[in-house]
């Protein structure tokens, strides 16, 4: 397996990936707690550092980045400072961010994670505090990504839907994503905490199990309810394949055409933190996919990915010569354990 994996790795090449979705910023704030407030029996923080990193959907695509992909990014930021600060992180990792559209009706979705430590303690997370679009796109807007959507997915190599939620992937969006990849023959990949039902016909749908729970409306709790979800989604999506992925559980795949495979967690106890961990499985199963990897293989390169990412605080990303190097070291490992 050590081998076959390895050579699938060595064909990752870059790409063309277009991603639509819901962009966020994360905005990390550190400082330390001296004393409580009188207006409140609240902790008084004070600030440190503060730090920016992509999130959501925007999260997925510097996993792209970093994976090689050459990466077109389709989405709405708020004309507002953190989305000025969106497009410069993104522009930095040299995706293009033409075609995403600046809305001055909306605010840039961000989350704010505040961080505190005393004298006696270590830093942990004391607030989160979200900034979310209260109204729904407007009519031009819609029209914009449509207008990019057009351009863009007749040259791709694979297309990406990262749904959050927050209102970017709307019926109109996805009905054009489908029309354009079944027009040009194109894969598309969808990552959904929405109902799985609306992307007919997709290559590939990710969900994790709450998600995979979610649209079933039952709990996946033995061997037989799992074969009966993936089963269900298969039929209920008409989709090429469903991962459906289950944290220290491994991941499962059903496909139309290929019947199931699955594989453990590569790392169950060096586990961090699993923030953005799917967005790196996306990823990399997009790349994986798009240089001519089967199924199979890009699930089992996007469970090494992940088994990577989760060692690190906060969404984080990897590329091809770590994931090589944590195979070798796996690979040393399992070879050391049977001398």
């Amino acid at each position: 397996m050590y081998t076959a994996l390895s050579q699938e790795l060595q064909r990752f090449g870059s790409p063309r990936v277009l991603l639509v979705g819901d962009l966020i910023l994360d905005e990390y704030i550190q400082g330390e707690v001296k004393r409580i407030s009188r207006e409140a029996p609240v902790p008084i923080v004070e600030q440190q550092t503060r730090s920016y990193k992509p999130g959501g959907a925007a999260n997925t695509l510097a996993n792209l980045a970093s994976l090689r992909a050459r990466v077109q990014a389709v989405g709405v930021v708020g004309n507002d400072d953190s989305g000025r600060t969106l497009l410069e992180l993104l522009s930095t990792l040299q995706i293009d961010t033409e075609g995403i559209v600046i809305d001055k009706a909306l605010p840039t979705t961000t989350k704010t994670r505040i961080s505190a430590h005393s004298r006696q303690s270590v830093m942990q997370q004391v607030l989160r505090l979200d900034m979310l679009p209260q109204q729904p796109l407007g009519v031009q807007t819609i029209a914009s990504l449509r207008n990019v959507l057009k351009l863009g997915i007749p040259d791709a190599d694979m297309v990406i839907i990262s749904d959050y939620g927050n209102g970017v992937i709307v019926p109109p969006i996805i009905q054009l994503v489908q029309e354009l990849c079944v027009e040009h023959g194109k894969a598309w990949v969808v990552d959904s905490q929405e109902d799985l039902r609306m992307f007919k016909g997709a290559t590939l749908l990710t969900p994790n199990k709450p998600e995979a729970e979610q649209n079933l409306g039952y709990l996946i709790e033995t061997p037989e309810d799992l074969q009966r979800a993936g089963k269900t989604l298969l039929e209920a999506t008409e989709a090429e394949g469903v991962l459906i992925t289950r944290g220290d559980e491994g991941m499962s795949l059903f496909q139309k055409e290929g019947g199931y495979h699955e594989v453990p967690a590569l790392n169950r106890t060096d586990v961090f933190d699993v923030t953005g961990a799917g967005d790196t499985v996306v990823a990399t199963l997009s790349v994986a996919l798009a240089s001519g990897c089967s199924m199979v293989a890009a699930m089992q390169l996007a469970n090494l990915a992940a088994s990577i990412v989760v060692r690190r605080l906060g969404a984080s990303v990897t590329t091809p010569a770590e994931m090589q190097m944590t195979l070798d070291q796996i690979h040393e490992k399992g070879a050391s354990a049977h001398d």
